[in-house]
């Protein structure tokens, strides 16, 4: 029986989060107290205490989900992990705890990718959307059939459901070729720009310059990528999967096949939420899921 523990990306934040760990151990206090100071300024503070709309800004939201994913992996004692996969900003949780970068120098690349990520969706008015009920092959093929406007599918994140990136006028197009193709439906997004498109282009080649001056180690298990579903614990291959991450696609439900295929049994979803225990279970009815205690 293998484990494979994934991480939640954005999305899966809420009022509150972490604050039971903070209150009840001294070591997951002390990480806490870490990012406050890494970022500076008290991210504890809108995680526990702030309104949703704070929560959901992204410079904020990818640190949340960041330190508590890390912090709860951190203090299980059980975490022993055969594989690990993140969706989208869970891959630099993946890493931390599979002990490929440090907690600080994840949580820089990840303020990093948050700011740079925000400032990609300033420069171009973007969006995405949920498409439901479509294969998908059938949804790649419409939206590379749209020559004028980018668009892209962006996440596969389970059969039936893949998400598409673009330009605001790119997803109109796409959408009503989707409904006429056979969607079930095809729902906006209240994000705040085309992620995993290439209107990430600014804020991969941001994010680049970062990763490449930030130390990597080999993670002391094969984490399986975004970008080809693929396992790896080299480190030159982790940096640049991580790189081309901001304009490739999730590959969510070929990563969760690929550790299927490779032993996986188990899957613990180790961060705010569930989404990701419900998205395994649609993948791969047979496996087991749960979240780290």
């Amino acid at each position: 029986m293998k484990k494979a523990y994934v991480f939640p990306g954005q999305g899966s934040q809420f009022k509150g989060m972490g604050k039971d760990l903070y209150d009840n151990s001294e070591s997951a206090r002390n990480l806490f107290e870490k990012a406050n100071e890494v970022l500076g300024y008290r991210i504890t503070d809108i995680m526990f205490e702030g309104e949703a709309e704070a929560l959901k800004q992204t410079k904020v939201t990818q640190p949340a989900i960041f330190i508590h994913s890390v912090i709860k992996a951190m203090e299980s004692s059980d975490f022993q992990p055969d594989m690990v996969a993140g969706h989208s900003l869970g891959e630099f949780s993946a890493l931390v705890s599979a002990g490929a970068l440090s907690f600080e120098d994840g949580l820089k690349l990840v303020l990093q990718r948050a700011l740079a990520m925000q400032k990609a969706c300033e420069v171009q008015p973007s969006t995405m959307a949920a498409v439901l009920g479509l294969e998908d092959a059938k949804i790649s093929e419409i939206c590379d059939s749209i020559t004028d406007e980018i668009v892209v599918a962006a996440n596969f994140n389970c059969p039936g459901q893949v998400v598409i990136s673009g330009s605001m006028e790119g997803i109109a197009k796409a959408g009503e070729k989707l409904k006429e193709a056979g969607a079930k439906r095809v729902l906006p997004l209240p994000v705040g720009g085309a992620f995993h498109s290439p209107l990430m282009q600014p804020a991969r080649e941001e994010l680049a310059t970062a990763i490449e001056a930030t130390v990597f180690k080999a993670p002391s298990c094969p984490i399986y990528q975004n970008v080809n579903a693929q396992p790896s614990q080299d480190v030159a291959t982790i940096k640049a999967n991580l790189i081309a991450q901001l304009t490739g696609a999730v590959r969510w439900t070929q990563s969760v096949e690929n550790m299927v295929a490779d032993g996986a049994t188990n899957f613990i979803e180790c961060g705010p939420g569930n989404v990701l225990q419900g998205l395994v279970k649609k993948i791969s009815a047979g496996v087991e899921t749960s979240a780290i205690a």
